[in-house]
């Protein structure tokens, strides 16, 4: 693509020249003034010693707000500076309350553009936001960024799913956001309400909140339902907006002219590419950064061009999944995201858990399905084996009654461990 912005399809020495630039301006503007970070790196942190600084967590974050209520001190100006607040979704401990400055949004925003781009939306679409716009900060930087490029933006907060429905009938909306397990929900009420929703004007979907945009039958089942492209997206509260899914929907580029990359091993070992644990230093958002930040998601980094043009650093089919999630069955390394890959592929199921329990001493998995009415029959031996064909591990497969499992409009919650 010729009309790629530069910072996409650059070099290796213009990557790491932009980066040392901006790494230089926000330590020099954060370290006198952040206490959290003043603490942790001194006064004197340099770039020259960047692999030797500390890393940053997300339990250390909470700490310092428990020990410095509301916001705690991972804060580089005065209260009065900052005008928005969202806080973490909870998923994995206590929710974070982050604050923004009126130029840190901003840079949501325009990295927000970039998305928009990559999955070819302008300013002729209408876009609607099938999200509640709680405290979470889930799609409101994209609602920010729809504003910047002039696109019909379309509020679907306080409506039931067949509410959403319905508003995307009557506004002619062609572009969906919205988690992917909250599209196939969507997609379940519109089949149980007789609705077709291939002849819609849908013709595009950015999804976020969870890898299913990324995991191919999950993408390949919500493009069935709605006929249109779907793409993925990923960031986190305490870190931005950090990556889009481009033209060849392979996995996850992420913006590296805005975000430090580094894959880290279990010995924490740092690398620019493999498979680990995904960290992030963010370079736009001085007024709550987070240096070397461990985000918890495990990846696999790829440095290579694309067919698309870019040169930026590419997660190969996105966000694998938590770090902590990953469990060993039989000797096996299995993640959930390889267990939805599979279930997704049957059409008959229309939600699922993923449970860990202990098995003589050991752990075992066990899918529970949701067929859609009447047509158990022989799935729950048809989805075991394929999980054993493909995964190499034995998985007990549950039927549930219909409607019995949760539905979720953010980030689903499908994996749970059982106590025994």
């Amino acid at each position: 693509m010729s009309d790629l912005p530069r910072d996409e399809a650059w070099s290796e020495d213009e990557r790491r020249t932009h980066q040392r630039h901006r790494l230089r301006e926000m330590l020099a503007e954060v370290l006198p003034a952040n206490a959290f970070y003043r603490r942790k790196l001194g006064e004197r942190a340099s770039l020259d010693e960047w692999s030797a600084l500390p890393f940053t967590t997300k339990r250390e974050l909470s700490a310092d707000q428990a020990e410095h209520p509301p916001y705690g001190s991972n804060l580089t100006y005065e209260v009065e500076r900052y005008v928005r607040l969202h806080q973490t979704s909870g998923t994995t401990g206590q929710p974070l309350r982050i604050l923004d400055t009126a130029e840190s949004w901003r840079w949501w925003s325009d990295i927000w553009l970039r998305v928009y781009r990559a999955a070819g939306v302008t300013a002729r679409d209408r876009i609607f936001f099938a999200f509640s716009f709680g405290p979470f900060i889930g799609f409101w930087s994209a609602f920010a960024g729809a504003q910047s490029i002039g696109a019909l933006s379309i509020s679907g907060g306080a409506q039931s799913s067949a509410e959403r429905l319905a508003a995307i009938s009557a506004t002619g909306a062609t572009v969906l956001l919205s988690t992917p397990t909250y599209a196939q929900r969507l997609a379940e009420v519109a089949r149980a309400g007789g609705i077709e929703l291939s002849a819609s004007t849908l013709r595009t979907a950015i999804h976020a909140g969870e890898p299913g945009a990324s995991i191919p039958a999950t993408r390949e089942r919500i493009e069935a339902a709605f006929g249109l492209r779907a793409f993925d997206h990923t960031g986190a509260t305490e870190v931005g907006p950090t990556g889009f899914s481009c033209e060849a929907r392979d996995g996850v580029h992420l913006v590296e002219s805005e975000f430090v990359v580094e894959i880290v091993d279990a010995d924490g070992t740092s690398r620019e590419e493999g498979e680990g644990e995904l960290v992030l230093t963010n370079l736009g958002r001085w007024g709550s950064p987070v240096i070397r930040y461990r985000t918890g998601d495990r990846v696999v980094a790829r440095r290579r061009s694309c067919v698309c043009g870019r040169t930026l650093v590419k997660l190969r089919g996105g966000i694998l999944g938590r770090v902590d999630d990953m469990v060993t069955v039989r000797g096996v390394n299995v993640f959930p995201s390889a267990i939805e890959n599979i279930v997704r592929r049957f059409a008959d199921i229309d939600e699922f858990r993923i449970e860990l329990y202990q098995e003589r001493g050991m752990d075992a998995l066990r899918c529970v399905i949701e067929p859609r009415s009447g047509v158990a029959g022989d799935l729950p031996d048809r989805l075991a084996e394929a999980i054993h064909r493909d995964v190499g591990i034995r998985c007990a497969v549950k039927v549930a009654a219909p409607g019995s499992l949760p539905r979720f409009e953010a980030k689903a919650k499908r994996f749970t461990r059982i106590e025994s």
